[in-house]
């Protein structure tokens, strides 16, 4: 398509953007999700550009969130910046893993990380009532924060840094080699390892996935993967798309369309699993 008509496939690139942009911005879930699939499966697009792209798209909306939004007083910035050491350097290695690695190993690869962080996204979730108690590392690297909540300011201790850091080297290794957020795997880090309340969890996630993702773009940039007739058609979109989303939050049932974007997600993630694992074996 894209040596037939170049118009046609621009635009159809600019108008999948903006749905995965805006998706992303209500969701949480980065517009890498449903961008790949669309640009590999549909377009015809190497998975590798594809991906490339898709991180070029999620520095650029995480930096135009926060000039509106500006400092945020629910992020905890210590915990990001100290978690963002390790996801940046996975995000790197991530990155470094998909420039030699089969592009068929990729997509069955991204397939399987849309079906677990549809697992993730799905979890039920529950803040802990309690202030537990402070932790060595919370004391020494004074992570420890506040939250807002309708019975007043509630203080919390950040608990195992240590697992935290793992998890989210995980989350950098796979948004650096998948070109994702990999927002749901933060959350779980700073949520579920380190007991921090989900919603500070989401803020503070929010803020990090652009570091992380310009940690991996760095190493595709090197190597001459951002193939501009991709990215530029894509950044076109995805912007005002995730603008979008962002005024749309408070104005629809969001719970309701995340349980439809989920089992839309969990079909992609399949069928790119399918996709990949065919390809391998022909």
């Amino acid at each position: 398509m894209q040596q037939t008509d170049p118009l046609l496939f621009d635009l159809i690139i600019i108008a999948v953007s903006i749905v995965s942009g805006c998706f992303g911005a209500m969701l949480g879930l980065g517009g890498g999700v449903i961008l790949i699939p669309v640009l590999v499966s549909v377009l015809g697009v190497d998975v590798k550009s594809a991906i490339a792209a898709s991180l070029v798209a999620v520095v650029t909306t995480s930096g135009a969130a926060a000039l509106i939004r500006g400092r945020d007083s629910m992020s905890n910035y210590r915990v990001g910046i100290t978690l963002e050491v390790a996801a940046g350097l996975g995000a790197i290695a991530g990155a470094m893993l998909a420039t030699i690695a089969p592009a068929d190993v990729l997509t069955m690869l991204f397939g399987l990380s849309l079906l677990m962080t549809a697992g993730l996204s799905w979890r039920a979730v529950t803040d802990a009532a309690k202030v537990l108690p402070q932790s060595w590392w919370g004391r020494v690297l004074q992570l420890d924060g506040i939250e807002e909540t309708k019975d007043g300011i509630r203080v919390y201790h950040v608990q195992r840094v240590p697992a935290g850091l793992g998890v989210m080297t995980i989350a950098g290794l796979l948004s650096g080699m998948l070109g994702i957020g990999s927002g749901a795997y933060k959350v779980l880090a700073m949520d579920s390892c380190m007991r921090m309340p989900f919603r500070v969890s989401t803020i503070t996630s929010n803020f990090m996935i652009g570091i992380t993702a310009a940690s991996g773009v760095m190493v595709y940039l090197r190597d001459g993967m951002v193939d501009p007739t991709i990215a530029g058609p894509v950044l076109i979109g995805i912007v005002p798309g995730a603008m979008f989303g962002s005024w749309l939050v408070p104005k629809i049932h969001v719970a309701t369309l995340k349980k439809i974007f989920l089992v839309v997600i969990l079909f992609v993630g399949i069928q790119m699993m399918l996709k990949g694992g065919k390809a391998l074996l022909t």
